[in-house]
Protein backbone atom coordinates (compact mmCIF):
# COMPACT_ATOMS: atom_id res chain seq x y z
CA UNK A 1 0.00 0.00 0.00
CA UNK A 2 1.59 3.52 -1.09
CA UNK A 3 0.91 6.14 1.28
CA UNK A 4 2.26 8.86 3.42
CA UNK A 5 3.41 7.68 7.30
CA UNK A 6 1.22 10.15 9.49
CA UNK A 7 4.67 11.56 10.98
CA UNK A 8 6.31 12.99 7.97
CA UNK A 9 10.36 13.09 8.22
CA UNK A 10 12.81 13.30 5.44
CA UNK A 11 14.44 10.26 6.69
CA UNK A 12 12.12 7.00 7.15
CA UNK A 13 12.41 6.18 11.08
CA UNK A 14 13.20 3.06 12.19
CA UNK A 15 9.88 0.99 12.99
CA UNK A 16 8.55 3.37 10.03
CA UNK A 17 5.48 3.23 7.93
CA UNK A 18 6.01 -0.34 7.08
CA UNK A 19 6.10 -1.06 10.99
CA UNK A 20 2.92 -3.31 12.62
CA UNK A 21 0.51 -0.64 14.11
CA UNK A 22 1.47 2.53 11.98
CA UNK A 23 -1.27 3.88 10.17
CA UNK A 24 -1.05 4.95 6.65
CA UNK A 25 -2.54 7.95 5.17
CA UNK A 26 -3.55 7.72 1.70
CA UNK A 27 -1.88 10.03 -0.68
CA UNK A 28 -5.02 11.74 -2.36
CA UNK A 29 -6.89 10.07 -5.49
CA UNK A 30 -5.01 6.67 -4.31
CA UNK A 31 -8.34 5.45 -2.45
CA UNK A 32 -9.36 2.05 -4.38
CA UNK A 33 -12.59 2.48 -6.55
CA UNK A 34 -15.21 0.35 -4.77
CA UNK A 35 -16.79 -2.98 -6.16
CA UNK A 36 -20.55 -1.91 -7.94
CA UNK A 37 -22.19 -3.89 -5.21
CA UNK A 38 -19.88 -2.67 -2.15
CA UNK A 39 -21.82 -0.83 0.52
CA UNK A 40 -21.42 3.07 0.65
CA UNK A 41 -20.77 5.42 3.51
CA UNK A 42 -23.43 8.78 3.41
CA UNK A 43 -20.23 10.40 2.96
CA UNK A 44 -19.70 8.64 -0.10
CA UNK A 45 -23.29 8.87 -1.49
CA UNK A 46 -23.93 12.67 -0.58
CA UNK A 47 -20.83 13.21 -2.82
CA UNK A 48 -21.56 11.13 -5.71
CA UNK A 49 -25.47 12.96 -5.49
CA UNK A 50 -23.47 16.27 -5.03
CA UNK A 51 -26.06 16.74 -1.66
CA UNK A 52 -25.44 17.70 1.92
CA UNK A 53 -25.41 14.62 4.25
CA UNK A 54 -28.14 16.66 6.28
CA UNK A 55 -30.25 16.88 2.60
CA UNK A 56 -30.01 12.38 2.73
CA UNK A 57 -31.40 12.13 6.63
CA UNK A 58 -34.29 14.54 5.80
CA UNK A 59 -35.10 12.32 2.78
CA UNK A 60 -34.81 9.08 4.85
CA UNK A 61 -37.75 10.46 7.45
CA UNK A 62 -40.03 11.91 4.22
CA UNK A 63 -39.63 8.96 2.00
CA UNK A 64 -40.02 5.67 3.74
CA UNK A 65 -38.33 3.38 1.08
CA UNK A 66 -35.11 4.84 2.07
CA UNK A 67 -33.96 2.50 4.49
CA UNK A 68 -30.04 2.33 4.70
CA UNK A 69 -28.72 -0.54 7.10
CA UNK A 70 -27.71 1.16 10.24
CA UNK A 71 -24.12 -0.13 12.35
CA UNK A 72 -23.00 0.78 15.81
CA UNK A 73 -23.08 4.69 16.17
CA UNK A 74 -25.77 4.99 13.74
CA UNK A 75 -23.44 4.64 10.95
CA UNK A 76 -25.35 4.38 7.98
CA UNK A 77 -24.64 1.74 4.73
CA UNK A 78 -26.15 2.31 1.67
CA UNK A 79 -26.80 -0.53 -0.99
CA UNK A 80 -26.60 -0.44 -4.39
CA UNK A 81 -30.31 -0.33 -4.68
CA UNK A 82 -30.55 2.68 -1.80
CA UNK A 83 -28.37 5.08 -4.17
CA UNK A 84 -30.29 4.25 -7.07
CA UNK A 85 -33.38 4.99 -5.04
CA UNK A 86 -31.71 8.29 -3.96
CA UNK A 87 -30.68 9.12 -7.05
CA UNK A 88 -34.20 8.69 -8.77
CA UNK A 89 -35.45 10.96 -6.38
CA UNK A 90 -32.58 13.80 -6.80
CA UNK A 91 -34.04 13.77 -10.57
CA UNK A 92 -37.58 14.02 -9.25
CA UNK A 93 -36.92 16.80 -7.11
CA UNK A 94 -34.19 18.72 -8.43
CA UNK A 95 -34.20 17.56 -12.56
CA UNK A 96 -38.21 17.55 -13.30
CA UNK A 97 -39.35 20.18 -10.47
CA UNK A 98 -41.55 17.24 -8.36
CA UNK A 99 -42.42 18.76 -4.87
CA UNK A 100 -41.72 15.87 -2.06
CA UNK A 101 -45.23 15.29 -1.89
CA UNK A 102 -44.86 14.66 -5.65
CA UNK A 103 -42.79 12.11 -5.19
CA UNK A 104 -44.13 10.31 -2.67
CA UNK A 105 -47.11 9.77 -5.19
CA UNK A 106 -44.69 8.40 -7.75
CA UNK A 107 -43.35 6.00 -5.46
CA UNK A 108 -46.40 5.32 -4.24
CA UNK A 109 -48.39 4.97 -7.81
CA UNK A 110 -45.27 3.26 -9.72
CA UNK A 111 -43.13 1.82 -7.16
CA UNK A 112 -39.51 1.43 -5.94
CA UNK A 113 -38.15 -0.11 -8.69
CA UNK A 114 -39.65 2.55 -11.17
CA UNK A 115 -37.65 5.16 -9.64
CA UNK A 116 -34.69 3.18 -8.81
CA UNK A 117 -34.78 2.89 -13.18
CA UNK A 118 -35.25 7.09 -13.19
CA UNK A 119 -31.84 7.06 -10.90
CA UNK A 120 -30.27 4.87 -13.57
CA UNK A 121 -31.61 6.93 -16.63
CA UNK A 122 -33.33 3.69 -17.55
CA UNK A 123 -36.81 5.49 -17.39
CA UNK A 124 -38.30 9.13 -17.76
CA UNK A 125 -40.86 10.05 -14.57
CA UNK A 126 -43.90 11.79 -16.21
CA UNK A 127 -44.09 15.54 -16.69
CA UNK A 128 -44.84 17.44 -13.14
CA UNK A 129 -48.17 18.53 -12.74
CA UNK A 130 -49.92 19.90 -9.88
CA UNK A 131 -52.27 17.22 -8.74
CA UNK A 132 -54.14 19.80 -6.61
CA UNK A 133 -56.35 21.96 -9.28
CA UNK A 134 -57.44 25.42 -8.40
CA UNK A 135 -60.26 25.61 -5.55
CA UNK A 136 -63.29 26.43 -6.64
CA UNK A 137 -64.57 29.26 -4.95
CA UNK A 138 -66.68 28.49 -1.86
CA UNK A 139 -70.15 29.17 -2.22
CA UNK A 140 -71.69 30.41 1.24
CA UNK A 141 -73.94 28.22 3.30
CA UNK A 142 -77.55 28.32 3.19
CA UNK A 143 -78.14 30.36 6.76
CA UNK A 144 -79.36 28.60 9.73
CA UNK A 145 -82.66 28.37 10.74
CA UNK A 146 -83.62 29.71 14.03
CA UNK A 147 -84.30 26.68 15.30
CA UNK A 148 -80.25 24.87 13.99
CA UNK A 149 -78.61 28.82 15.58
CA UNK A 150 -80.48 27.56 18.97
CA UNK A 151 -79.45 24.24 19.50
CA UNK A 152 -76.30 24.95 18.02
CA UNK A 153 -75.97 27.99 20.85
CA UNK A 154 -77.10 25.42 23.33
CA UNK A 155 -74.15 22.77 22.39
CA UNK A 156 -71.32 25.70 22.88
CA UNK A 157 -72.97 27.26 26.24
CA UNK A 158 -72.62 23.28 27.69
CA UNK A 159 -68.88 23.33 26.29
CA UNK A 160 -68.05 26.40 27.77
CA UNK A 161 -69.44 24.68 30.91
CA UNK A 162 -67.33 21.98 30.93
CA UNK A 163 -64.38 24.27 30.06
CA UNK A 164 -64.98 26.23 33.16
CA UNK A 165 -65.06 22.74 35.00
CA UNK A 166 -62.20 21.36 34.03
CA UNK A 167 -60.38 24.57 35.03
CA UNK A 168 -61.61 24.36 38.28
CA UNK A 169 -60.95 20.83 38.79
CA UNK A 170 -56.99 21.64 37.78
CA UNK A 171 -57.02 24.60 40.00
CA UNK A 172 -57.70 22.26 42.50
CA UNK A 173 -55.51 19.54 41.91
CA UNK A 174 -52.35 22.52 41.53
CA UNK A 175 -53.43 22.99 44.98
CA UNK A 176 -53.53 19.32 46.48
CA UNK A 177 -50.04 18.95 44.96
CA UNK A 178 -48.34 20.98 47.04
CA UNK A 179 -49.77 19.45 50.10
CA UNK A 180 -49.03 15.67 49.90
CA UNK A 181 -46.70 14.29 51.37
Amino acid sequence: MTGTPIEDGDLPEPGGADAPGRALLPEKGLLPEKEPGAFRTISEVAEDLDLPQHVLRFWETRFTQVRPLKRGGNRRYYRPDDVDLLRGIRRLLYGQGYTIRGAQRVLRERGMRFVQAVGRGEQVAPAFVESDPEPEPEVAPPPLGRADRASLTAVLDELRACRRSLAGLRMTEGDSDGQRE
